[in-house]
């Protein structure tokens, strides 16, 4: 009766833990699941900043953010981006993709060909345009492409009495127009009227830019990339073309025997130039040589005077 009893209480006590293992495990389950849920969501909440996406009633923001990161491909970035852009409507105002040359070096494979070994960098400057409510799904879209986020800047500026004093300011110039076309024409009306249409225009203009600025944000976007490329570009081997053609003996030796005779041919062009000067000096020798002569022939007969006497 007691071993009975004893083996019943001891397969009461087995069934209660095997029933409170699994309704741990099952809690468990659970708890993990809810953890998991709540980091997907911090997640997704986290990938739209809300000062890139809020919307508050009766308020008017210009907003504007600045994206430095490097990115795998700057090439295959700046497609998604301007991609991003076209398909929310927004618009690329500049884009300077560049390449920074490291260093180069080339390679001769055979003689007639040869591979430059180029490592560079790249990277781009942008500035796009992106409709306002959007802003926060196109700073996504970029986030896509991230391999490193360095910085990222949002600013979110409220311009609502910007825009209301923008306003008051245009019914001003109205109605000062109003009271400008009732007075009697004369020199003064024509100067206030003009001054008055100009200051018009000049609000007109800041309306707009306020409203265009409202409407569509500017985002600032630099990429790099974060490791040296390479690039293979094969070219030919001009170091064997240079050797092939340096020396020529028989040509060179035709044009240096051409050269010569050709020196010598302007050296007696050039003296022709002073046939006065050697005709001068024939004049001059002829005149002494004729006066030596003179002389020399009367000492002679002065000589043989003396020597008869």
């Amino acid at each position: 009766m007691n071993t009975k009893f004893q083996k019943l209480v001891f397969a009461t006590f087995i069934l209660a833990g095997l029933f409170s293992c699994q309704k741990s495990e099952s809690v468990d389950s659970q708890y993990e699941s809810a953890v998991a849920t709540a980091d997907s969501t911090t997640i997704q909440k986290d990938e739209v900043s809300y000062a890139a996406s809020q919307q508050i009633l009766d308020k008017k923001f210009v907003k504007t953010a600045e994206v430095s990161m490097e990115v795998k491909d700057v090439y295959e970035a700046t497609v998604h981006i301007e991609n991003a852009l076209k398909n929310l409507g927004g618009f690329v105002t500049k884009s300077e993709l560049q390449s920074q040359v490291i260093e180069e070096e080339t390679y001769n494979t055979s003689d007639q060909n040869a591979v430059l070994l180029r490592k560079f960098n790249s990277y781009n400057k942008m500035q796009v345009r992106v409709p306002s409510e959007k802003l926060g799904a196109f700073l996504t879209s970029v986030n896509d492409r991230k391999f490193f986020l360095n910085t990222r800047i949002i600013s979110a500026e409220d311009v609502t009495n910007n825009a209301k004093i923008a306003e008051l300011e245009l019914k001003k110039i109205n109605k000062t127009g109003e009271v400008i076309s009732q007075m009697k024409n004369n020199e003064k009306k024509a100067n206030l009227t003009e001054e008055n249409e100009e200051k018009n225009n000049t609000q007109q203009i800041e309306n707009l830019n306020l409203a265009d600025n409202i409407k569509y944000s500017t985002v600032d976007i630099y990429i790099k990339e974060p490791k040296v490329r390479i690039a293979e570009i094969a070219i030919t081997n001009t170091q064997f073309y240079d050797n092939k053609y340096q020396v020529n003996f028989f040509y060179e030796a035709k044009s240096s025997l051409l050269n010569g005779f050709y020196f010598v041919q302007k050296f007696f062009v050039f003296l022709l130039n002073f046939w006065p000067l050697f005709v001068g000096i024939l004049i001059v020798i002829y005149f002494v040589k004729y006066n030596l002569t003179t002389i020399i022939f009367s000492k002679k007969i002065s000589k043989s005077e003396n020597v008869e006497k």
